[in-house]
């Protein structure tokens, strides 16, 4: 398996960083946007989409800040890939972002850029932050 290509986005939020917090780091708040259910227990976390569901490892998180997971099936095939899903807040404007850093294989990039587009649009519905 070829490695996979890291790439970040960056997504404008009108939502406070306490908020967003919650709706990225707990099973709760990322079922509302992410998956259509979420599991934990401890560091691994179970996401559910209809009739699939993929287990992720939390690998660090900051409080009010970021996480980071990595995908159990990238781990099994010794991939040193993960997602992140960061907080970043402009120091002058106190603008707030997501900042997404994810990989993906090489010809499957613009896919995996609109799902994350997807999938914080529907953060934003949730939020009110449309």
């Amino acid at each position: 398996m070829d490695d996979k290509v890291k790439f970040e986005l960056e997504f404008p939020i009108h939502a406070s960083p306490q908020l967003l917090y919650q709706y990225i780091s707990t099973p709760s708040g990322l079922q509302e946007w992410f998956s259509d259910n979420v599991n934990s227990r401890g560091e691994l976390f179970t996401f559910i989409w209809d009739d699939s569901e993929e287990k992720a490892k939390l690998l660090s998180k900051k409080s009010g800040e970021r996480v980071k997971f990595r995908w159990l099936a990238d781990e099994e095939d010794d991939l040193q890939c993960f997602f992140e899903i960061r907080i970043q807040v402009d120091e002058i404007t106190k603008d707030v972002s997501l900042m997404v850093t994810d990989f993906a294989e090489d010809d499957e990039i613009d896919e995996a850029k609109m799902l994350w587009e997807n999938q914080i649009s529907d953060l934003k519905h949730v939020l009110g932050s449309v």
